[in-house]
Parts: structure tokens; C-alpha cells; sequence
């Protein structure tokens, strides 16, 4: 692995444990609580996150440290294991809590 490949993972890790605070911010805070430094929701600091998450991917992709087909092909199968597994498409699912 080179020093490229290793800088591009290693800013994805930490893109991950930013998307995982977001998150917690939300689930303690609700999606439109404002942070009182930055003046952004966090529904807007989750959306900066995974927004930077995903660019990280995206790089991982060009820079060939994953293969594109295959994070597709996984992408599908974790769906289709979440329509059978999850309350996720499930239309009453909206409503529990």
C-alpha cells in the first residue's frame, strides 16, 4: 500500500467516526437542534458528513483501493438483506417508534 492509498483510508476512517457523531447528535438532540458554534442543524452537519464520507469512498473507487463493481454488487445485496431483515420499507414503519 502507498502513502496516497494509506492518506485516503485514513481520512475515510475518520470521515466514519464523524458520520457516527452526527448521527449521535441527532438521536440525542433531534435533527434540528443548532449547534451554537457553528449555527448548523444537525440534520445539516449529517448531511456535511456523509457528504464527505461519500467523497472518501469515491476516492477509494478511483483510486482503485476498492473495486466499484464489487462496492455496487455489496450495495445491492445489503439492500435486499434490509427489505427482508428491517422495518425499513415498510410502510407502517414511519409510524413506530
Amino acid at each position: 500500500m502507498n502513502n496516497v492509498e494509506k492518506e485516503v483510508m485514513l481520512i475515510a476512517q475518520e470521515e466514519c467516526a464523524e458520520v457516527i457523531q452526527a448521527i449521535s447528535k441527532v438521536f440525542r438532540f433531534g435533527m434540528d437542534d443548532i449547534h451554537p458554534t457553528t449555527n448548523k442543524s444537525n440534520k445539516e452537519s449529517l448531511e456535511e458528513e456523509v457528504g464527505d464520507l461519500l467523497c472518501m469512498i469515491q476516492l477509494m473507487m478511483e483510486k482503485s483501493i476498492v473495486d466499484e463493481s464489487k462496492v455496487h454488487k455489496a450495495s445491492i445485496q445489503k439492500r435486499i438483506k434490509l427489505e427482508k431483515w428491517s422495518n425499513i420499507f415498510d410502510e407502517e414503519s414511519e409510524f413506530i417508534n
